[in-house]
């Protein structure tokens, strides 16, 4: 059995060579998991990390209850990582928080009184703590999108989000999907509500993110989705006999 299957909310944890803020990442989180107002577990992807990472996450969850973790075997990047966390989880939601923890796992309860009644709940980032460079491009990069996809998102890049799982499931994976969640969430006929939360200093490890893949990525990537959009394909059924309890 799949453990997740026994929480209401995995909280999935994208790493890459992130050794230096593993023992952090150990004590927010699992201070956060007592104080959760859902039943919550942790979910670690390493997403093929060269530092001792995968070692670390082992250890971390070894030693928690709620802490769970799967490897890849390559780099595969962001987009893949959070993929595979929301393909493993089988809890009735998912959340994303970046190893980095410029966002804090305390805020997810700002998020989840709203779980049921919006399928993506995600915050917005305040009092930004990041340089003025890495503002301008996110701040460039955040308008060019919501006119290519007519999402209205005010903050994308913001990576505190709780999705239901079966929509979360839907989603499909391309590089550069996770800049995309808000607009693929809602090609499904899905409600987003936005929440300001805060925003911190990174403290340890070094940013993955560049001025290629936080500006010119995300404007290919536009391109990449107006095409996708206009080609996705959303049913609903509306009944069957294959399911014991819908058979007349």
């Amino acid at each position: 059995m799949n453990k997740t299957s026994a929480y209401e909310f995995t909280i999935i944890v994208p790493i890459y060579n992130e050794e230096d803020n593993m023992d952090r990442l150990e004590k927010e989180l699992s201070a956060y998991l007592k104080e959760s107002s859902a039943k919550t577990c942790i979910l670690f992807v390493d997403d093929g990390s060269k530092d001792k990472s995968r070692e670390l996450i082992v250890d971390v969850c070894r030693r928690n209850e709620g802490f769970y973790y799967i490897a890849f075997t390559k780099n595969n990047g962001l987009s893949a990582a959070i993929k595979a966390g929301i393909d493993t989880a089988e809890s009735e939601f998912v959340g994303y928080i970046d190893a980095d923890l410029q966002t804090t796992p305390e805020d997810f309860e700002l998020l989840l009184p709203y779980r049921y009644e919006y399928q993506l709940v995600m915050g917005i980032r305040t009092g930004r703590k990041d340089s003025l460079g890495k503002r301008l491009s996110s701040k460039i990069a955040n308008g060019f999108r919501r006119m290519m996809t007519h999402d209205g998102v005010e903050d994308t890049g913001c990576p505190l989000k709780i999705i239901r799982t079966d929509y979360a499931k839907r989603i499909p994976l391309f590089t550069g999907m996770h800049r995309f969640l808000p607009a693929l969430i809602q090609l499904q006929d899905a409600k987003v509500k936005q929440i300001p939360v805060r925003h911190f200093e990174r403290i340890a490890g070094v940013s993955k993110f560049h001025l290629w893949n936080r500006l010119v990525g995300p404007f290919m990537d536009c391109f990449a989705y107006r095409w996708m959009k206009k080609r996705y394909i959303n049913y609903a059924i509306g009944s069957d006999n294959i399911n014991r309890n819908n058979q007349e």
